[in-house]
C-alpha cells in the first residue's frame, strides 16, 4: 500500500471539489452523482446504500450549508482505489460550524473516480 502522493491527492480533490460545490449549492442529486451506484454512505444519521438515499440525506440538509475540507492522508490500497482521511467543516447560517472527520474510499469506474464509501465521525 502506498502512502500519500500528489497524484492521489489531486484525484481525491477533483472528486471532493465537485461534491463540495454541489453541497454548497444544495443540489442533492448532483451530490449523489459523485458516488458509485452502490456506495455505502454514513453521515450523522443511519447509513444508507446507493444514490437515492444519499440524495435524500443531502436534500434534508438546511439551505446555506457549506462544506470546507482538508485532506490529512491518502493511501492507495489497490490500483483502482484511493483511501482518503479528512477533516470537514460544515458551516450553517443559523448555528455553529460542525467539524467532523471523514473517511472516504474512491473507486475508479468506467465513468471516472467516484465515492464508494463515505463515513463521518464526530469526535466530541
Amino acid at each position: 500500500m502506498r502512502h500519500t502522493t500528489t497524484d492521489d491527492e489531486k484525484i481525491l480533490r477533483g472528486v471532493l471539489d465537485g461534491w463540495k460545490d454541489a453541497v454548497d449549492r444544495h443540489q442533492p442529486d448532483r451530490v449523489a452523482a459523485h458516488f458509485t451506484e452502490d456506495a455505502v454512505f454514513q453521515g450523522l444519521h443511519p447509513y444508507t446504500v446507493g444514490r437515492p438515499g444519499i440524495a435524500a440525506y443531502y436534500d434534508a440538509q438546511p439551505l446555506g450549508l457549506r462544506a470546507d475540507y482538508r485532506v490529512l492522508e491518502t493511501r492507495r490500497p489497490a490500483g483502482n482505489l484511493i483511501l482518503g482521511y479528512l477533516t470537514v467543516d460544515f458551516s450553517f447560517t443559523d448555528r455553529p460550524t460542525l467539524t467532523v472527520n471523514l473517511g472516504i474510499l474512491l473507486q475508479q469506474t468506467d465513468r471516472g473516480w467516484a465515492i464508494a464509501h463515505y463515513q463521518v465521525s464526530h469526535l466530541a
